[in-house]
C-alpha cells in the first residue's frame, strides 16, 4: 500500500526516525518547490500546528498553509540534522533555506517538534525558529541594528 494512499497505512508503517527521514527528505527538492502531498497522510485530521507566526487546527487549514508557503518561495530547501524519537514525541534539528524571488536566500534554523498520537499520525506539530533574527542576519543594513537592539532589550 502506497504512503499517499487515504487509509490507516500510517498505523501499520510507524514513524520511525528512519521514516521520518526518509518522507521530509522527499518534502523539500534540492531545486524547485516542495511537495508535501505524500506526508499528509501521516497527519490527524485535527493535527494542530503551531510556529512563532500562528497556530492552525485541521488538515484542510494545514494543507493550505504548506501551499501559501509554497507560493511565497522561489525555492524552499530543508537540511535534516538530526531526528530524536523518544515514545509519542519526535524532535527534529533542521536548517530551511528559503529563496523568494527578489531577496537572496535565507536559511532558518530550526527544530520541530512532533507528537504522534495513538493512531500513529501526528497530531501535534510545533516549529521552533527565530523567523526575524534569521532573515535580518541576511540584510546586511538591518544585521546590526536587529542584534544591537536585542542585546540593548533582552540580552
Amino acid at each position: 500500500m502506497a504512503i499517499n494512499e487515504p487509509t490507516d497505512s500510517v498505523t501499520s508503517d510507524p514513524l520511525s526516525v528512519d521514516r521520518i527521514r526518509e518522507l521530509w527528505s522527499k518534502t523539500y527538492n534540492t531545486e524547485g518547490k516542495p511537495d508535501w502531498s505524500h506526508i499528509f497522510p501521516c497527519y490527524d485530521d485535527q493535527i494542530v500546528f503551531e510556529d512563532s507566526i500562528q497556530r492552525i487546527e485541521g488538515i484542510e487549514d494545514f494543507k493550505a498553509m504548506c501551499g501559501r508557503l509554497t507560493e511565497r518561495c522561489q525555492q524552499l530547501n530543508m537540511d535534516i540534522h538530526s531526528i530524536v524519537k523518544e515514545g509519542s514525541t519526535v524532535f527534529m534539528q533542521w536548517t530551511m533555506t528559503m529563496k523568494f524571488n527578489k531577496y537572496p536566500s535565507t536559511p532558518l534554523y530550526g527544530c520541530t517538534k512532533l507528537t504522534i498520537g495513538e493512531n500513529g499520525r501526528i497530531i501535534h506539530q510545533r516549529d521552533y525558529f527565530d523567523l526575524w533574527g534569521d532573515i535580518f542576519n541576511g540584510i546586511p543594513s538591518f544585521r546590526k541594528p536587529y542584534r544591537k537592539f536585542l542585546r540593548k532589550h533582552f540580552g
